[in-house]
């Protein structure tokens, strides 16, 4: 990766967290007694922020509360998780001290919550190889809309063509790209049927960190 700007997702792309997104949103809504209708609000949800995927629970399912309070709930069940036990990607922390290195400009653009992600990754000790941390929460829409990657492209300094992009989710990189970002994608066992088409789409992929370093290094990509 050449670029000088550098735009990375958190879960699935840095931390190995899906599992715990995955079966948050059943078991949340098994604890509440649903029992019908689940499989097609959970694929709905995919592409949301925790604040519309709590409204569209209360929409569908006659939740008692806000989508704020489901919110919370949902919140101080993977908060635990941030932070004792999500774990970091073998070799990410490798590559960010790579691209540190070369002097790459570098933030993190998540669907997760502000205050889980930089609990998180405190934790893991990378926190301090990001210039910020960007919610979706906070510019108000997910990743199927560019609004959070233009936002953190224009506090990063940066044009969208001279900063990459780093995605696990298929449908979040489709989005960079026609937002004329560089795309990398990055190999996560929750997407492994897609590998293929995201590496038709990407102009770069990373499936294993570590490896990717040592190319940075070397003065190569990842591809």
């Amino acid at each position: 990766m050449n670029k000088p700007f550098a735009i990375f997702d958190m879960d699935g792309t840095l931390v190995d967290s899906m599992v715990y997104w995955q079966r948050l949103g059943r078991e949340y809504l098994t604890a509440q007694g649903v029992t019908e209708g689940m499989e097609e609000v959970l694929e709905r949800i995919k592409p949301m922020t925790m604040a519309e995927s709590s409204a569209l629970f209360i929409e569908t399912f006659g939740l008692p509360g806000t989508p704020e309070s489901v919110m919370a709930e949902m919140n101080a069940v993977m908060d635990g998780h941030y932070r004792s036990d999500i774990p970091l990607k073998p070799g990410a922390a490798d590559y960010l001290a790579a691209l540190k290195a070369k002097g790459r400009k570098l933030c993190v653009a998540t669907a997760t919550p502000e205050p889980l992600a930089r609990a998180c990754l405190k934790r893991l000790e990378v926190l301090e190889d990001f210039e910020f941390l960007l919610s979706c929460d906070a510019v108000g829409s997910g990743k199927d809309r560019p609004d959070v990657f233009l936002e953190a492209a224009r506090r990063l300094g940066a044009a969208p063509a001279e900063t990459a992009v780093f995605e696990d989710a298929m449908f979040a990189l489709q989005t960079a790209k026609d937002a004329g970002f560089y795309t990398v994608g990055v190999w996560d066992a929750s997407g492994d049927k897609h590998w293929d088409a995201m590496t038709a789409l990407a102009d770069e992929t990373v499936r294993d960190w570590k490896a990717a370093a040592d190319m940075i290094k070397m003065g190569g990509t990842a591809t």
